[in-house]
């Protein structure tokens, strides 16, 4: 039996803005966006590879918390790019901000190296590739 990530569930109260984020700063592709969606505005599918996003709003009339970095479960969403230098001046051109770690954009890690931005709604994203510094 075949298994794979198949996708994982953004909430939002910034949907415009996120789904402009992972649709032209980070490159997924919109596949399908359901207005009127069980109670809520929105939710939509983004797709990059084989890997998907669902994005959603909260029910009608409800306001979502804020994502702590202290809690538990899922603390980012990693994605590999063949390019870091490159990602990272798309994503300040398109006026995305870096979390900077010791006053660097892109750090060096085991394997490789990394930066991290942060979505509209919160969500961590860290970009990474396997060069060395």
């Amino acid at each position: 039996m075949q298994k794979f990530v198949h996708h994982i569930c953004i909430q939002t109260n910034r949907y415009e803005e996120s789904l402009q984020f992972y649709r032209d700063v980070l490159g997924f592709e919109l596949i399908n966006e359901s207005p009127n969606f069980h109670g809520r505005h929105y939710n939509s599918w983004l797709r990059l590879g084989g890997f998907c996003i669902e994005l959603q709003t909260g029910k009608i009339g409800e306001t979502l918390r804020g994502v702590d970095r202290d809690t538990e479960g899922i603390v980012h969403l990693c994605l590999w790019v063949d390019d870091l230098d490159r990602e990272v001046e798309n994503i300040k051109q398109c006026g995305c901000e870096l979390i900077l770690k010791n006053n660097q954009e892109i750090y060096k890690v085991e394997n490789g190296r990394l930066c991290k931005l942060i979505a509209p709604e919160g969500t961590i994203i860290e970009l990474r590739d396997n060069q060395g510094i």
